[in-house]
Order: structure tokens, then C-alpha cells, then sequence
């Protein structure tokens, strides 16, 4: 009897807090949709910030995160086929993994101050190339554990049967381990990119803000999500209204992002 009071109190409890954790993110939904539709326009998309729009700091953003992507991804990938094909699962392999979790868990912002210290504060200057950085640092410990667990999905045969052709290991592992786990790794990417898309933190102490369009990765570059965290702390109810509809569509892109993983992986599970 005891056994099933403690049950049912668990799974109401456990019930109770789920329910409480959908009400939360339910509201911060709506509000952010109601606020974020209400001050959106046309205009927004082919003004810059100087001129109360967000066009600049939409192509800033996606400009770091693409080059964040392809400095993250070269490097993750090879470590993880490293730690899955070549590492023989020695002492050094198990510290890699460890180092790689740990840096997952790490608060964005320390990232953003170590990169600060590295390529900031010696030149005294910001740049989009330091604010690439700090996103790419975010993004190789998950591309590293992603290519690692995929690849220890494949079935040991398709190695084998490589070997039994008389590839080589370097060729067995690109055209076939690879390939099997292709989709596994994408979505790995794929979302390994949704989250440096949404970083702040990083690039306050990396990249800062430009208010107008420009492509030179040697001067502070423009962001979105700087923007919003500046614009949500000016006075005038303009630049608020900025602030929600930056919110608004910078969410809908990290939604939409993931909704691709989801969509790739809907029949691997």
C-alpha cells in the first residue's frame, strides 16, 4: 500500500511539474509572438539598424555563425572519427570525451571571456573574427560528440566488408563509416548551429555591435542578438518594439532549425 501512495504521489507530483514547465514556456510563447507580430512591418527587413530596421544584423549574424560552422565543423568531425576509429579507446580518448562534455556544459559567457583575453584585449579591439571564434569553440565539443556517437552506430560488418574489399582504413571510414552516418551527423551540425545562432553572451565580449552594414570581419561586426539585448534596455518604446520583433524572428529561425533535425531523424529512432 505504501509502495502505491508513493507512486501515485511521485507521478502527480511528476505530472504536476511538467505541466508547470509547458505553462511557463507556453506563455513566454505567446507573449513573444503577440509582441514580436505587433511591432514587425516590412520595413524592418530592408532597413538597417541605423535606420530601425534588422537587415544588417541578420546577414552579421548568419556571416559569424556560417564561418563559426566552417572552422567548428573540419575540426569536431575529425576529432570525433579520432576518438571512434583511430584512438584504439586509449587513456587519451577518455580525457578527450570528458573535456568535450565539460565544454558543452560550459556558461557561453566564459567562452566569450576567454576568447576576449586571447584576441580582444591584446589588439584593444573588437572583430567578427573573435566573435567567430568564441561560436566555433561553442560548436566543437557538439559536433565532436555527435560524430563520435553516431559513428559508433555503424555495424562493425560495414568495416569489415571494407576491409574484406581490400580498402583502406582512411577509405573505409570516408566512403562508407561516413556515409552511414551521414544523417546523424548532420543533424548533429544542424544543431550545433541553432544553438550558436541564438548566442549573446559570446560576442558582447568578442564581436560588440555595428549599427550599419558592413562586411569587414576586422571591425565590430553587426548581431542580432546583441542588438536585442541593447535595444530590450533603451528608453523609447521604438527600439523596444525592435527588441520583440528581433525576439520574435530570431527564435522562429532556431525553431525552424531544429524542426530540420527533427525532420531528418523522423525514421532513424
Amino acid at each position: 500500500m505504501n509502495r502505491l501512495l508513493l507512486n501515485k504521489i511521485i507521478l502527480i507530483l511528476s505530472t504536476l511539474s511538467a505541466l508547470l514547465g509547458m505553462g511557463f514556456l507556453f506563455w513566454i510563447l505567446t507573449t513573444l509572438s503577440i509582441r514580436g507580430l505587433t511591432s514587425m512591418h516590412f520595413s524592418i527587413f530592408v532597413k538597417d539598424l541605423v535606420d530601425g530596421g534588422i537587415r544588417n544584423l541578420l546577414v552579421g549574424q548568419f556571416t559569424m555563425a556560417l564561418i563559426a560552422t566552417a572552422i567548428g565543423v573540419p575540426l569536431g568531425m575529425m576529432a570525433g572519427i579520432w576518438l571512434r576509429e583511430y584512438s584504439n579507446q586509449n587513456k587519451l580518448a577518455s580525457v578527450i570525451r570528458n573535456l568535450s562534455d565539460v565544454m558543452m556544459s560550459a556558461p557561453s559567457i566564459v567562452i566569450g571571456v576567454f576568447v576576449y583575453a586571447l584576441f580582444v584585449s591584446p589588439v584593444n579591439h573588437y572583430s567578427g573574427w573573435a566573435g567567430s571564434v568564441a561560436l566555433a569553440i561553442m560548436m566543437i565539443p557538439i559536433i565532436i560528440s555527435t560524430t563520435d556517437n553516431m559513428l559508433s552506430l555503424v555495424p562493425k560488418e560495414l568495416r569489415e566488408a571494407g576491409i574484406a574489399l581490400g580498402g583502406s582504413k582512411h577509405k573505409i571510414i570516408m566512403q562508407i563509416v561516413i556515409k552511414a552516418a551521414k544523417v546523424g551527423i548532420t543533424t548533429g551540425i544542424l544543431l550545433a548551429f541553432a544553438r550558436i545562432i541564438g548566442e549573446t553572451a559570446p560576442l558582447l565580449f568578442t564581436s560588440a555591435n555595428n549599427a550599419y552594414m558592413t562586411m569587414n570581419m576586422n571591425d565590430q561586426f553587426p548581431s542580432l542578438t546583441v542588438s536585442i539585448y541593447n535595444l530590450a534596455n533603451y528608453p523609447d518604446s521604438q527600439s523596444r518594439d525592435l527588441a520583440w520583433a528581433a525576439s520574435f524572428i530570431l527564435t522562429m529561425i532556431v525553431l525552424f532549425i531544429n524542426l530540420i533535425g527533427r525532420y531528418l531523424t523522423r525514421d532513424k529512432g
